[in-house]
């Protein structure tokens, strides 16, 4: 089983998303969680909204800080994924452990204006978007963590215009 922590900025939507896909496709291979450098203190209805839709779980979210995943007592990570721009820039704490760190931007569909259809369609976008991206890091299997281009092999999902 991998610790793997899905970060952006208000940890309010896209990290949520990518924690509640992790965690379904990933069951029994990845405990997933997400993190934010400034948590917004509440998950975003849309995107709680999202899962909802997809029959996901939308127990137990809440917007959290990423030191929670900085401390000593901290879950080790083995993978953290950014998936806001401006998380993939700012100075990260020293993660325990040494994980390998890869950047998969995903437009913010929190910043879609408009009435529930508009902003429930940005949402579902982001949600497929990361349910490919996590699929085909599945899809690389485990050995992609000990692999000398597994860091390379899983920061170029992120380039993928899917």
């Amino acid at each position: 089983m991998r610790n793997a922590l899905v970060l952006c900025t208000a940890n309010s939507a896209r990290s949520v998303l990518g924690e509640a896909l992790l965690r379904h496709l990933g069951q029994g291979r990845f405990a997933a969680f997400s993190a934010g450098s400034t948590p917004r203190g509440s998950v975003n209805p849309d995107a709680l909204a999202c899962l909802e839709r997809r029959g996901l779980s939308t127990e137990g979210f809440r917007s959290k800080s990423w030191e929670e995943f900085a401390g000593v007592d901290a879950p080790a990570m083995d993978l953290i994924i950014t998936v806001c721009d401006s998380a993939a820039g700012e100075a990260c704490p020293v993660w325990p452990g040494h994980p390998m760190v890869v950047h998969w931007g995903i437009p913010d569909p929190a910043s879609v204006e408009g009435d529930d259809a508009t902003r429930g369609a940005a949402f579902d976008l982001a949600y497929q978007r990361l349910e490919r991206r996590i699929n085909d890091m599945l899809a690389l299997g485990d050995e992609v963590f000990e692999a000398e281009d597994g860091k390379s092999r899983l920061a170029a999902i992120g380039t993928s215009f899917n």
